[in-house]
């Protein structure tokens, strides 16, 4: 069973507090996990404990600030989304918020409606999130590699890249690409290999499999409808070099990754 996301409650007032969770709790109905604490301290531990999505936070609590709180989080890889909630409007603080990576910035007293929007715009913005730094885990290294080349926008490895690139579903030749390119097909060959240190072959299969894996990650779609996306005629070839490539197959990366 999957765990629910966890959003965590700080305020240091337990009629806030409390009314907040009761907010959330009726809204979620039970998909959402719903914890509070009345002190930076007491958050910081639950931080410890578990793995927090979405932090609500007032920012004037006594011994640690609700800004003072989220400075704590700056070297934590997996920060979670924040709203902040204040009954104060003073710009330098709203200033800082921004700065600390707040997502919004919510005035008080605050409407049930207005908190249930908030907490549904910063769960789907959570969500995105995780899913990019999924895909980012799951990149080829040899990919990265080439996209850290310096490409100057006319030289005939750029362009073709980018032919590739936007012609992945579609059956592609070095002939193809080369014509692309302005070059001898034998030429572009060895020219494409001394660049980016694969053959062209490897790159268009290497970017096809990371789109597929994206494919896998962030679609419902079937292993078939995805080899076809990625411009393979038959899924069986393309479950063959998966495995190959990543030592599993499509299914068995999207049980592993995919939620």
């Amino acid at each position: 069973m999957i765990n629910p996301k966890t959003i965590l409650i700080v305020d240091d007032e337990p009629k806030t507090r409390q009314g907040l969770k009761r907010t959330l709790d009726k809204w979620a109905e039970g998909r959402v996990d719903i914890e509070t604490a009345a002190s930076g301290d007491e958050a910081i531990e639950i931080f410890n404990k578990q793995n927090v999505h979405l932090l609500i936070t007032d920012i004037q609590m006594p011994k640690m600030t609700g800004l003072k709180l989220l400075e704590t989080f700056e070297e934590i890889d997996e920060k979670p989304v924040v709203i902040i909630i204040s009954a104060y409007s003073e710009f330098d603080y709203a200033q800082e918020a921004i700065r600390l990576g707040v997502l919004n910035y919510l005035l008080k007293p605050i409407k049930k409606q207005e908190l249930i929007d908030a907490v549904e715009k910063a769960l789907e913005v959570e969500e995105k999130r995780e899913r990019e730094d999924l895909i980012k885990k799951v990149m080829d290294d040899r990919l990265i590699d080439i996209s850290k080349l310096e490409k100057e926008a006319r030289s005939p490895i750029h362009v073709a890249l980018k032919f590739v690139d936007e012609h992945l579903q579609e059956k592609i030749s070095l002939s193809d690409v080369a014509k692309q390119a302005h070059l001898n097909p034998s030429y572009f060959s060895v020219l494409f290999k001394e660049q980016t240190n694969m053959t062209f072959s490897e790159y268009v299969t290497r970017r096809r499999l990371q789109n597929a894996k994206n494919l896998l990650i962030n679609s419902d779609f079937t292993v078939s409808e995805i080899s076809d996306e990625v411009g393979y005629q038959t899924s069986k070839y393309f479950i063959k070099l998966f495995k190959e490539y990543e030592g599993k197959t499509p299914s068995q990366f999207r049980r592993e990754y995919s939620k």
